[in-house]
């Protein structure tokens, strides 16, 4: 059975999500930057462990990511779930869970990396918007994407309105894809990322609202 952590700095929506999904992996363990954050209460509730590992308390990036390292070793990871970590993570940690290591990013990738994403959907004046799960990699929002949720954008949509709608489609294709990897539908080989035993060529678009 694969053993999944989560990493979260906010609420836990998504984590409560992968919770609810009972997934065929386990969740062993949640780690949080931020001592106050309400996904530790989720995750204590589900008796899953915890640990605050807080990054103030560290003299750089690097430093504070060896420590959440070593944490994820000892608990035997074989998945890194991102769920709402604000945190920027040193190459060296990333490269060391390359390939095990999920985000979800409430954009349509490759349009808008990084923030303010809802703002710029409508700035531009986008018909389409959506969130990807994607592996994570040393540059920003660029991991090969597994998965898509499209939504149409409303005339009367704002920025907390999309963002409300992006959220419900996150509840639903993170776990799905999470799921996929712990049944070894998704797999991360040498030869690149397997589909169904297919080398995937683009993200599975499976919602569409």
């Amino acid at each position: 059975m694969i053993k999944i952590a989560v990493l979260v700095s906010g609420s836990g929506s998504n984590l409560q999500a992968l919770i609810d999904a009972n997934l065929s992996g386990q969740i062993v363990g949640v780690i949080s930057n931020k001592p106050e954050a309400y996904a530790l209460q989720r995750a204590e509730k589900a008796g899953i462990q915890t640990a605050v590992i807080e990054h103030k308390q560290y003299p750089n990036r690097e430093a504070f990511d060896d420590v959440m390292h070593q944490q994820l070793l000892d608990w035997n990871v074989d998945l890194v779930v991102l769920a709402g970590f604000m945190r920027i993570l040193s190459t060296k940690f990333v490269k060391a869970w390359e390939g095990k290591m999920l985000n979800i990013h409430p954009s349509l990738l490759p349009n808008y990396k990084g923030m303010h994403t809802h703002q710029r959907v409508l700035n531009t004046g986008d018909v389409l918007h959506g969130c990807t799960v994607h592996y994570v990699t040393a540059e920003l929002d660029a991991g090969q994407a597994l998965a898509q949720a499209v939504l149409k954008v409303n005339l009367h949509d704002d920025v907390n309105s999309l963002a409300h709608r992006i959220h419900v489609l996150e509840h639903l294709i993170y776990p799905q894809v999470v799921e996929w990897i712990c049944t070894d539908t998704i797999q991360h080989t040498e030869q690149g990322v397997l589909y169904r035993g297919q080398v995937m060529q683009e993200p599975v678009q499976f919602c569409k609202f």
